[in-house]
């Protein structure tokens, strides 16, 4: 049976095809780990550029050939892909047909290097080239690919914008092979998402791709066999099968793969509808106003660095003391500690501009991988409710779940996962081991012109501000493009003000201005822009040097603070020296700043600000030390934090199949 006949939609794999299968968590990270390191070797062996453009160029159609020869040949192709399946020989055909579609559609020939990223990604494995290096092109070599032999693609990103921009940048290129593409957005009603996710190829959002899921899950229920789906076909032309919107799980192209399956991997999804009306309002103003009467230091233990409020011997009295004529809830003892403990977290740990912001009197989540506004999420056990109590926001109701996954169990469902990234090796490992999907360095297609310089690390934030508008002074008085990069709202925005009040010009790019990042960022390469940016706003969106820049060395990017993840900061170095134009980057950091004081030993922080200079700088040997230990220390917690969620989410998932419950 050829292989795209388990991989589309019919007989072989069902209506809806998904993959189901369980095995033992022992033996499944043992053959994930010989599989992939099998797999990763014969992709590196056989990817290579030179090897892959040799294949192409010996498959590539005659020059001069018409657009009906052009056609006659892609429709030879798909009859010789339902006979034979994606052999090697075939493959080679497609990218070869697709790369001269892209030619004539778009003006844009793939580079070997791209060549060498698409057949990476069709074979199911991680593509990681560099930011700049044409992701987008090299995602429809795959995608048409797949898509000519019958199967189903979904090509996911981070955000509407970018699914809506890529889908109509090479809607052309997919036409001139006779491929519709469709595009998933929030908001679309379930007829229009279904015609989307009818086309040959499906742009959409992470997010949007698993809440249509779950809510295809809860069309089919609790019995979804396939033999009843499909008598339910013959027999009932209102069947769940036609309510659904999605053809199953195929094949999917994740780009920014790191953010979406390892960074997003710690939210569980959820599908909530109104439960019961338990008037928690006056609860949670009770437990907010109880907290401001609790001492820290004495009452309770601020533990900043985990994130944790820890209640004293005596705090704990004191709260027995206090809720004593007060009755209700606050009887239970376990119950009235554990809402203390989250009015605690609201007033204590969670700030408005650096966590959340507030819009129209609601309370919306600020990613702080990318900075981006999380409109949809939720906090969980009360706080989110808290949290807009102490906004003076409407309580949003108790909520009941119907239905829940995590991108971990969703996206390993699909029966082919591909992706691309600009930064994967960091965390190839958990790639590999939860995903099955070996990462694979593909080379610049140019030589990189990026100059790295020396970081600075100082010991407060204050000197930290003066030298970071001193640098950008420096270099914005030549002319030089600067792409400034924070992790807060609340610090770029207090950069904007040191900035402002030495005269000069510039632009900020936070949560508050999501739907404008896209331009923003784009113009950030002009001569003399000065662009300040939360993390990676903007991440995929491409910045061209202007007229004049690359003679003043190019976009010169500082790091204003260090980010939990090496790889988001070499994401935010990699927006400067894009396909070999010069560039240059640096680190102006502090001590004080989240980072460090939530992951790096005290004794060290200690040691560095008895070491400082008299201009505040620390050694560079020891802010070496210390930004290695708190990004090591970061990535360990929120792996942890991802493995505890993927090991109860199974332990769930049985826990439903053995009731019979939907999971």
């Amino acid at each position: 049976m050829p292989l795209t006949e388990t991989l589309r939609p019919g007989i072989a794999a069902g209506r809806y095809p998904e993959r189901v299968g369980r095995e033992p968590e022992a033996m499944r990270r043992a053959l994930q780990g010989l599989g992939g390191s099998a797999k990763t070797l014969l992709a590196r062996y056989g990817s290579r550029p030179d090897r892959i453009a040799a294949l192409v160029n010996a498959a590539a159609p005659d020059d001069g050939i018409s657009e009906r020869q052009f056609q006659e040949l892609v429709a030879d192709l798909r009859s010789d892909f339902l006979g034979s399946g994606l052999s090697r020989g075939l493959v080679a055909r497609a990218f070869a047909l697709t790369r001269e579609a892209g030619h004539r559609a778009l003006g844009m020939r793939h580079f070997d290097t791209q060549l060498a990223g698409g057949w990476v990604m069709l074979h199911g494995m991680l593509a990681e080239m560099d930011t700049g290096e044409g992701k987008t092109l090299a995602a429809t070599l795959p995608a048409c690919t797949a898509a000519l032999a019958g199967i189903p693609v979904h090509v996911v990103t981070v955000n509407d914008y970018l699914a809506e921009r890529d889908a109509r940048a090479m809607r052309p290129l997919y036409g001139f092979l006779g491929l519709s593409v469709g595009c998933v957005k929030g908001g679309m009603s379930p007829a229009h998402r279904r015609q989307a996710y009818a086309c040959d190829v499906t742009y959409c959002t992470s997010k949007e791709l698993a809440f249509d899921y779950l809510r295809d899950r809860i069309v089919m229920g609790v019995d979804r066999s396939r033999m009843q789906l499909e008598l339910e076909c013959l027999h009932a032309p209102d069947g769940r099968m036609n309510r659904l919107v999605m053809r199953g799980l195929c094949f999917a192209i994740v780009d920014e793969a790191d953010s979406v399956l390892i960074d997003e991997a710690r939210t569980p999804l959820l599908i909530a509808r109104p439960g019961r009306n338990r008037e928690v309002e006056s609860t949670l103003r009770h437990a907010l106003v109880l907290s401001e009467a609790l001492v820290r230091g004495e009452d309770f233990e601020c533990l900043e660095r985990d994130r944790q409020i820890r209640l004293s011997d005596r705090g704990r009295a004191r709260l027995d003391e206090l809720t004593r004529p007060l009755g209700g809830v606050w009887t239970g003892r376990r119950r009235r500690e554990l809402l203390i403990v989250q009015a605690l977290t609201a007033r204590c740990l969670f700030f408005r501009d650096r966590h959340y912001l507030v819009q129209d009197e609601k309370v919306l989540i600020v990613d702080e991988n990318t900075g981006r506004l999380m409109p949809d999420r939720a906090w969980e056990r009360g706080l989110h409710q808290l949290i807009q109590v102490k906004e003076g926001c409407p309580v949003t109701g108790d909520q009941e779940t119907i239905a829940r996954t995590t991108y971990q169990h969703f996206f390993r469902r699909y029966l082919r996962l591909s992706g691309m990234t600009g930064t994967g090796r960091e965390v190839a490992g958990e790639l590999g081991s939860v995903y099955r999907l070996p990462v694979v360095r593909i080379p610049t297609h140019r030589p990189s012109r990026r100059q790295a310089h020396r970081t600075q690390t100082y010991r407060d934030r204050e000197s930290k501000w003066v030298a970071v508008t001193k640098r950008v002074l420096e270099l914005n008085g030549s002319g030089r493009p600067v792409l400034i990069g924070t992790r807060t709202v609340e610090a770029s925005e207090q950069l904007s003000e040191q900035l402002q009040a030495a005269g000069v010009p510039h632009r900020v790019l936070n949560a508050r201005q999501h739907a404008s990042e896209a331009e923003l960022i784009a113009g950030a390469g002009e001569l003399g822009a000065v662009t300040v940016a939360t993390n990676m706003a903007g991440r995929g969106t491409d910045i061209r040097l202007g007229p004049g820049a690359e003679d003043w060395g190019g976009l010169h990017v500082i790091a204003a603070e260090r980010n939990e993840s090496r790889r988001i900061d070499r994401q935010l170095f990699g927006r400067c020296g894009r396909q070999g134009d010069p560039g240059s980057y640096e680190a102006l950091v502090s001590l004080d700043e989240d980072l460090p004081v939530r992951f790096c030993p005290t004794t060290v922080l200690a040691v560095a600000r008895a070491l400082a200079t008299p201009g505040g700088t620390i050694p560079a040997w020891l802010a070496c030390l210390i930004t290695w230990l708190s990004q090591a220390a970061a990535a360990r917690e929120h792996r942890l934090a991802r493995s505890q969620l993927l090991r109860s989410e199974g332990q769930l998932n049985e826990l439903l199949a053995f009731t019979g419950r939907m999971d």
